[in-house]
């Protein structure tokens, strides 16, 4: 199991590099990095796919950096490469545009400057090769450097943290509802689609947030909550479940302990909780032949029981009593076109950051097609949604 006090990737500033073919995208990623994080060439093309790496870049500490494939690429390999280009936007929390600095600006970087102020992201303009040539002008947010010699790359990098700063969220799981001595009972069932060895990430990541708050964390499986509860020497502060033992847990814990969930909790976290509420009640709206979108953030193996393509498709069908159709999506898949869907399930988002996450829920707005999550919906089928989402009483108004 990795450290518990590791920064999950999920939580780590993303920081992309985009530009045309040759900008040096990847040299001004390395020099800033300090790192051979990409490779180097001076043939056009050579980043066919974005490179990731998770590190500590200070002065703005634990990001996750993005360098990408030309947004000028040909072909009809180029072409996807430049769609896979255009996906990072959506997981971006500060961008960098490289631009040679020796030709200056083009019409597919002023219309990457255009798709960054369009989706609200905060953004430098690099013109790289500056042992060739310098901008005769620079605005705020420009910056004249050469990977070459080094050349303004720790300026660089401080107007990066400045950036990163104003995205840094000081947001929590589950820390701000507790004080320091509360107990919270976290249910983890542990059956064939847990990791062996090890808990799933939103387990984990709950877990240190308690800590972090100076609480006191039970941890327990559905069969033995009942006995963990009536052993507490005082009451705990809350119940967190995995969605997919609501049905049993709500009627173990009393009603006087606040009860939720890790799907509800990350959806808050994530800032989608307030529409997967409105969306769950869509479930009553579906008919007969209608498509439901089921999609994951993550990609792991299917068990025979899997909660995305079979428990969650059998409980809507049974609540709903309706002949439906189900699609599914993993990963960094996510449908650009939804108005075929009628609704749209989506996971807790834990291997997606807050960007990603909103963004995916306003294609989703956008188009008129109602989006929840796991979490979320398990808990209004169950009849329980209004107790389950009781922490954030806001998102009812």
């Amino acid at each position: 199991m990795a450290e518990i006090n590791q920064t999950p990737n999920a939580n780590r500033v993303h920081i992309a590099f985009f530009g045309k073919r040759n900008a040096g995208k990847s040299s001004v990623v390395n020099a800033v990095t300090g790192q051979k994080l990409s490779i180097v060439s001076d043939v056009k093309g050579t980043t066919t796919d974005p490179v990731t790496k998770a590190m500590e870049l200070l002065p703005v500490g634990p990001v996750m950096i993005i360098d990408t494939p030309g947004i000028d690429d040909e072909g009809l390999v180029g072409e996807l490469r430049v769609k896979r280009a255009q996906q990072i936007i959506n997981k971006t929390d500060v961008a960098v545009l490289v631009v040679d600095g020796s030709i200056g600006k083009s019409v597919d970087d002023d219309r990457l400057i255009g798709l960054f102020k369009e989706k609200s992201i905060p953004y430098i303009v690099v013109y790289n090769k500056s042992d060739l040539k310098k901008p005769v002008v620079l605005s705020e947010n420009e910056i004249c450097v050469s990977a070459l010699n080094g050349e303004n790359i720790n300026e660089l990098k401080e107007k990066i943290a400045s950036l990163a700063k104003s995205e840094e969220s000081e947001k929590k799981i589950i820390g701000d509802f507790l004080n320091e001595g509360d107990i919270v009972v976290l249910v983890t069932p542990i059956d064939g689609s847990a990791p062996k060895g090890r808990m799933i990430l939103p387990q984990v990541q709950t877990i240190r947030d308690i800590l972090d708050a100076g609480a006191v964390c039970a941890v327990t499986q559905t069969e033995q909550l009942a006995e963990t509860l009536a052993t507490l020497k005082q009451r705990p502060r809350m119940v967190v479940t995995d969605s997919q033992a609501f049905s049993v847990v709500k009627d173990i814990v009393p009603e006087s302990v606040a009860l939720t969930s890790f799907s509800i909790l990350f959806a808050n976290f994530k800032g989608v909780l307030k529409p997967a509420a409105k969306g769950a009640l869509a479930l009553e709206n579906l008919k007969d032949g209608d498509t439901v979108l089921i999609s994951e953030g993550c990609t792991h193996h299917r068990q025979c029981e899997d909660i995305g393509t079979v428990k969650l498709p059998n409980w809507i069908r049974k609540h709903t009593g309706k002949n439906l159709k189900f699609e599914f999506t993993s990963g960094g898949e996510f449908p650009d076109e939804l108005s075929g869907y009628s609704l749209v399930v989506h996971c807790g988002g834990c291997m997606l950051n807050e960007r990603e996450m909103r963004y995916r829920q306003k294609c989703a707005e956008d188009q008129g097609v109602p989006f929840t999550n796991y979490g979320t919906l398990i808990a209004y089928m169950n009849g329980i949604l209004k107790r389950g989402a009781a922490l954030f009483p806001d998102i009812f108004g």
